[in-house]
């Protein structure tokens, strides 16, 4: 109950028509901009996984695995300077995009990443599933 906001404190807010207004703009795009596009394929051997990650080029890609956690990071800086007589225009862009995927039951050996057109795709073997031996218990 004390976390609840009576309705005249959001009219005060300075900021409520800056946040709608970035809303009626970009719609969600901001909470998935920190993220990019993936598809999970389920194979009968394997899981493959397929990232979008465009205007990357494959060494600013990291895949890491530690533990039964995969992490996919994608660092991106650009500069760019442009000189026409006295006029001087420089620009920097960067960014940084990190997804985590838990791998539980994956053959870590075998993962396999290959990045080609903008499409970073991970081929995930599953590993094969140990079945205990089954016997019989005699009853005493």
């Amino acid at each position: 109950m004390f976390e609840l906001m009576p309705f005249g404190t959001i009219r005060n807010n300075p900021f409520h028509e800056l946040d709608k207004l970035e809303k009626q703009l970009f719609g969600d795009f901001g909470s998935d901009f920190s993220q990019f596009r993936t598809d999970i394929i389920e194979k009968p051997d394997k899981y493959v996984l397929k990232a979008d990650l465009p205007g990357f080029e494959k060494k600013d890609i990291k895949v890491d695995l530690k533990g039964d956690t995969l992490t996919i990071t994608a660092q991106h800086d650009e500069s760019k300077e442009d000189r026409h007589g006295n006029y001087l225009r420089r620009e920097r862009r960067s960014g940084s995009y990190t997804r985590s995927f838990s791998v539980a039951g994956i053959q870590a050996d075998g993962i396999d990443a290959e990045y080609k057109s903008g499409v970073l795709t991970v081929t995930l073997p599953k590993a094969p599933t140990i079945t205990p031996p089954s016997h019989q218990i005699e009853i005493r």
